[in-house]
C-alpha cells in the first residue's frame, strides 16, 4: 500500500493558494556548458532526485487539508520532458542570442502561468538540448513541496558530487516539522499562548519556531520564559498591530486596481550577472550590507521606470513582502515551508543614489528584532485550516498591503557542474499570491550576483525594461564610492 503523511497546515495553505492571477510554482532556470542529454537528465534526476519522497508523491486534498501519497504510477518522462524554443518574432540579423534568450523568456512566462497535473507529483523539468551552445532546463516546483531555502538545497544535491538527503528515521510519535501546532498557538490570544512561547527563549524567531513546533514542550514551566514574558509580550502586541493597521500599499503602475487589475499572463527577465566583489566593496566602502545596496538598486531601478512611464514617483514608496527564513539551514532538505513574511518598504522616490541606499538601511534596521516574520508564519500556517474562500479572503490582505514579493538567495560562492558540464547560469523567480503581479529575485552564484523579475503583462509587458535599469543604479554608487577620500588620505 502506498506510504501517506498528512501535509502540514502551511504547506496545505500553500497547495491551495493558486489562482487564475497567480500560480504557486517556483520557477527556476539552469544554462549548461556544455550541452547534455535528455537521456543523461533522467538519469540523473532518478538517481538523486526522486530519493526525496516529495517528488515521488501526490499531494491528495480532502475536507481536513491534504496528504502525500506515494504515485504508484510515478514515469520520469512525464516529469522530465523535452521542450522547443518558439522562434523569436522581434529576432534581427546578427542578433541569435538575444532571439534565443527572448524565446527562453518567453517559455519561461508561459510555463508560470500554466497549472501543473494535479494527478502527478507537484513538478517538472522542460529540457531544451540546444541553446547558445549547451543546453537549458526550466524548472518547475509547487511551493507546498518545498520553500526557496529548501529547494536550493535539493538542487545542490543534484549537481555532480552532491550529497543525498540524511536517513529518516521511522516517526513513533508526531512529527514536529508535521505537526499543527499554530493552530492552538495562533487562534488563542497572543496574550497567552503564543506570547508566553516567544518569550521563554528570546533568542530568535527560529528558536521560537523550534520550541513552539514540539507539541510535548512546557510553555509555562520555565522561569527565565516568566521573566521574558512582559518584555516580549509587548514587542509582539506592537508586531501585530503594526501588521494589522499596515496601510494598504501605494497606487502605482505596478500595483493592480480595479480597472486595472493582473490577468494571469507572466512575462520573465534576467540581468547579466555582476560581478559581486565589486559589490562587496562599494557596500563597504558606504557603509552598509550588501542586501541594503542591492535592494537600493532594486528601489532605483524601479523609481526610474515608473518616470519613463509617466508617473512621477517624487516621495513614494512600495511595499515588498521579503521572505524570512525560519529554520536551520542544515534542515534544509527536510523540505516544507518554513519562513516568514516581512514588510519592506522601498523608497522608489528617492533620487539621489546615496540617500536612498541609507533609507532602505533604515527601513531594514526596523526590521531586526521584529515578530512579523513569525506573525505572517501562523497566519499561513493558520489559514490552511480555513476552507478555500476564506483563506483567500485572508491572504488577500496581504496582497492589499504589497505591491511585489521580494527574495534574495545566497547560492554557491563557486561555480557547480551538472553531469559533466558546468553551471554557468542560474535564475529563478518567486510566485506572489492574491493578485500581486511582481516579483523580484536576487541571486548570487559563483562569484557573481544577478537580478530577475516575473511581472502580470497586464501592470508590466517588459519587465527586461527594469532589469535593464539595475545595473547603472549600482554603477552610480560605485562611482560616487570612488569619489570618496580613500584610507590615508
Amino acid at each position: 500500500m502506498p506510504e501517506a503523511m498528512r501535509m502540514s497546515r502551511v504547506d496545505t495553505a500553500w497547495l491551495r493558494m493558486d489562482n487564475d492571477v497567480n500560480l504557486m510554482m517556483i520557477v527556476g532556470v539552469w544554462l549548461l556548458t556544455p550541452a547534455i542529454a535528455l537521456a543523461a537528465l533522467r538519469e540523473r534526476v532518478t538517481d538523486k532526485l526522486l530519493k526525496y519522497d516529495r517528488f515521488r508523491q501526490l499531494a491528495v486534498p480532502d475536507a481536513m487539508g491534504a496528504t502525500w501519497v506515494d504515485d504508484g504510477a510515478f514515469d520520469i518522462e512525464l516529469h522530465v520532458v523535452e521542450a522547443r524554443l518558439a522562434p523569436d518574432p522581434l529576432g534581427k540579423a546578427g542578433d541569435a542570442a538575444g532571439a534565443a534568450r527572448r524565446s527562453l523568456q518567453r517559455l519561461c512566462g508561459d510555463l508560470a502561468a500554466t497549472p501543473l497535473d494535479p494527478s502527478r507529483p507537484l513538478w517538472q523539468f522542460h529540457f531544451i538540448a540546444d541553446y547558445e551552445g549547451g543546453s537549458a532546463i526550466v524548472a518547475r516546483i509547487h511551493h507546498c513541496i518545498g520553500d526557496g531555502i529548501a529547494l536550493i538545497s535539493v538542487m545542490l544535491s543534484i549537481t555532480d558530487g552532491g550529497s543525498d538527503p540524511p536517513q529518516r528515521k521511522r516517526r513513533t510519535r508526531v512529527d514536529p516539522q508535521d505537526s499543527d501546532w499554530l493552530s492552538d498557538a495562533v487562534i488563542k490570544p497572543l496574550t497567552d499562548l503564543t506570547t508566553k512561547a516567544i518569550g521563554m527563549y528570546g533568542g530568535g524567531i527560529s528558536k521560537s519556531i523550534e520550541l513552539l513546533s514540539d507539541p510535548q514542550a512546557s510553555l509555562l514551566g520555565s522561569f527565565e520564559g516568566s521573566i521574558n514574558v512582559a518584555r516580549t509580550g509587548f514587542k509582539v502586541l506592537n508586531d501585530v498591530a503594526a501588521l494589522a493597521l499596515m496601510p494598504d500599499d501605494s497606487a502605482t503602475l505596478l500595483k493592480g486596481r480595479p480597472d486595472r487589475r493582473p490577468g494571469g499572463r507572466k512575462v520573465v527577465a534576467w540581468s547579466e550577472p555582476l560581478a559581486l566583489d565589486p559589490v562587496k566593496t562599494v557596500s563597504k566602502g558606504l557603509g552598509c550590507t550588501i542586501n541594503d545596496l542591492l535592494l537600493s538598486c532594486v528601489a532605483g531601478a524601479i523609481g526610474g521606470w515608473l518616470q519613463s512611464q509617466g508617473e512621477d514617483p517624487a516621495g513614494r514608496e512600495i511595499r515588498a513582502m521579503v521572505p524570512v527564513n525560519l529554520r536551520p539551514l542544515d534542515k534544509a532538505w527536510q523540505l516544507g515551508n518554513r519562513f516568514g513574511l516581512a514588510p519592506l518598504v522601498l523608497p522608489v522616490g528617492i533620487s539621489n543614489p546615496i540617500e536612498r541606499v541609507q533609507a532602505v538601511r533604515q527601513r531594514m534596521a526596523q526590521l531586526k528584532g521584529s515578530y512579523q516574520p513569525l506573525l505572517a508564519f501562523a497566519v499561513l500556517a493558520v489559514s490552511g485550516l480555513f476552507v478555500k474562500p476564506v483563506q483567500d479572503a485572508v491572504l488577500g490582505l496581504f496582497a492589499k498591503k504589497a505591491t511585489a514579493v521580494m527574495t534574495n538567495v545566497p547560492g554557491p560562492a563557486v561555480p557547480l557542474r551538472f553531469c559533466g558540464s558546468t553551471l554557468r547560469q542560474t535564475m529563478f523567480w518567486v510566485p506572489a499570491s492574491g493578485d500581486i503581479g511582481v516579483g523580484v529575485s536576487i541571486l548570487s552564484y559563483g562569484g557573481f550576483v544577478q537580478f530577475g523579475l516575473i511581472t502580470d503583462d497586464v501592470l508590466c509587458a517588459d519587465p527586461q525594461a527594469i532589469i535593464d535599469r539595475f545595473e547603472p543604479e549600482f554603477d552610480k554608487l560605485l562611482n560616487l564610492s570612488l569619489m570618496l577620500p580613500w584610507a590615508g588620505e
